[in-house]
């Protein structure tokens, strides 16, 4: 069995109050990693720290970027196992998307629909929690996952283990 890890944020940026005010939720952003020193994470959110109108794929890390900006951002870090066939999965995923990542985008419409509980999907679009959700089903995860996903619905993944709770920045595997 190998882990990868979900990881819950919040940043304390405009965007992530508001979405945090909206939905009531203690998180409002959602990366994976392969690997539990979070090294590499991935997701779909801001291509630039300071601004969170252009997004896209991205790979991020608590020292770098939109994490290294808001350093107070407070986390929840949860393990998964995964078979070494899912684990491969991942891995393939996330190579494809960082070569691909110019032919995908932000769904900026679908983050701000999930207020209005309705789904909007985009072609060649994501926002976070929308993305997690579809690595894990395309590497033969089953979820019990919503159709209208936030990154608060990770909390409730089968088997998954909290692993810490805290600031991103003070993390240490």
């Amino acid at each position: 069995m190998k882990q990868i890890y979900i990881i819950l944020t919040h940043s304390g940026s405009l965007l992530s109050k508001t979405i945090k005010i909206v939905k009531k939720h203690e998180y409002t952003h959602v990366s994976i990693s392969l690997d539990k020193d979070l090294k590499q994470m991935y997701s779909f959110g801001r291509l630039h720290p300071y601004n969170a109108f252009i997004g896209g794929f991205v790979q991020e890390s608590p020292h770098y970027g939109t994490f290294k900006r808001f350093k107070k951002t407070k986390t929840k870090i949860l393990c998964l196992e995964v078979t070494e066939e899912q684990y491969k999965k991942i891995k393939k995923l996330m190579k494809y998307f960082t070569r691909k990542r110019n032919n995908y985008k932000f769904n900026a419409l679908g983050l701000f629909s999930v207020a209005l509980n309705l789904k909007v999907t985009q072609k060649n679009g994501f926002y976070c929690a929308e993305f997690i959700k579809y690595v894990l089903e395309k590497s033969n995860i089953k979820t019990n996952l919503p159709d209208i996903v936030t990154p608060e619905d990770f909390l409730h993944l089968k088997n998954i283990t909290p692993v810490y709770i805290g600031f991103l920045k003070n993390y240490n595997a």
